[in-house]
């Protein structure tokens, strides 16, 4: 069954290393947490505020082995006052064995907070 995953990550800087670390680093949690294999993502949906313009996240997943193949997008999210800054969010879609209610999203460093109610990472 198709289901979506949220995510997000903050950043320290607005450095393409940066950028591209966290990138990876909530993309592998979000698979290895969820069991995901990469043959089960149909795509995977990258947001990031107005502040991150050293990078795309999608280039730094272009760098791990086998996502090649999976469709990735790049957005800018609209700019709202008081919004968390520097800040990476993600959908997942992948076709996994598991309710609504078994899906594990993950939030990471500073993103811990935006949505508790559905984050257990």
């Amino acid at each position: 069954m198709l289901r979506g995953i949220r995510g997000a990550v903050t950043v320290n800087e607005n450095s393409k290393e940066e950028i591209w670390r966290a990138a990876q680093l909530l993309i592998t949690k979000i698979l290895s947490t969820n069991e995901i294999s990469l043959d089960n993502v149909g795509a995977i949906i990258f947001s990031s505020t107005d502040d991150l313009t050293a990078a795309f996240p999608a280039t730094g997943l272009r760098q791990l082995p086998g996502f090649n193949f999976v469709p990735l997008f790049d957005v800018q999210e609209t700019f709202v006052e008081g919004s968390l800054p520097r800040c990476i969010r993600v959908l997942v879609l992948a076709d996994i064995n598991k309710t609504a209610a078994e899906v594990h999203h993950v939030y990471l460093g500073g993103a811990q907070n935006l949505r508790p109610d559905l984050s257990d990472c």
